[in-house]
């Protein structure tokens, strides 16, 4: 897999599926969430008031994910996943893990052959950027996946750097 980072606006990403740094409810929110909601459309709304009223109605677990249409944007599909909120008390690392894998699992699902996520939890869930970064990395790199194109959408420049950093701490597997 081609792993890249890009310093921009995920929902403008020309990739098979977006994730998006959901909140459980998956009705929109702030941050990644509110931008997926708003350049997506009502269809994405729609689709996530089908999930919630089907398969979730007590709304989307932390670590899990599902897709939607992407409605209006060049995207496909979005993925979303909920992140867990940091803690100092509690490691949850495992959680933000999951939302990557889970992902994943959704984009082969899906038969995406490209996907770009964005920094999950490390906005208003508190998770510090260097960490969920080196976190974001290497459960990508550790991933069982068919998806060839990797692209993480990272909205500022101290984002984009801790991706860089982490990306080149983690070289990925070797043959």
């Amino acid at each position: 897999m081609d792993i890249t980072l890009v310093q921009g606006d995920i929902t403008e990403q020309r990739v098979d599926a977006v994730v998006n740094a959901a909140n459980s409810s998956l009705m929109g929110g702030g941050g990644v969430d509110g931008a997926v909601h708003r350049a997506g459309g009502s269809e994405v709304l729609a689709e996530c008031r089908r999930i919630r009223a089907t398969s979730h109605p007590d709304g989307l677990p932390p670590g899990d994910a599902v897709a939607t249409t992407a409605g209006r944007m060049p995207a496909t599909w979005v993925i979303h996943t909920v992140g867990p909120v940091y803690s100092t008390s509690e490691d949850r690392s495992a959680t933000l893990a999951s939302c990557y894998r889970r992902s994943l699992e959704i984009a082969d699902g899906l038969n995406a052959s490209s996907v770009a996520f964005p920094a999950v939890s490390a906005g208003v869930y508190g998770w510090p950027m260097g960490d969920a970064a080196e976190i974001a990395v290497r459960s990508i790199q550790e991933s069982s996946t068919t998806v060839g194109e990797i692209r993480f959408a990272l909205f500022s420049p101290d984002a984009y750097e801790a991706f860089a950093h982490a990306l080149g701490s983690n070289p990925g597997p070797t043959s």
